[in-house]
């Protein structure tokens, strides 16, 4: 097998882990609402920009691709 199927495979494998994940964890962990994430309610309108949330997942990416990495 070339290297562009394997990785492939290993993405759709952690991505399959990463929503088991969150389907479960989301029910103890609410990863869309942490401290930190910007809210901003008018009166009609919503704005949200979950700026915490999006850096726990970019570290925790980080992680994983750093040790799906190592064993190369």
């Amino acid at each position: 097998m070339t290297d562009i199927p394997k990785l492939l495979i290993g993405i759709g494998i952690a991505l399959i882990i990463f929503g088991l994940i969150w389907q479960v964890g989301g029910k103890f962990l609410s990863l869309g609402r942490l401290p930190g994430d910007i809210i901003i309610k008018k009166e009609n309108t919503t704005f949200y920009f979950p700026i915490v949330t999006s850096i726990v997942i970019s570290v925790v990416l980080s992680l994983i691709f750093y040790i799906i990495g190592r064993f190369r």
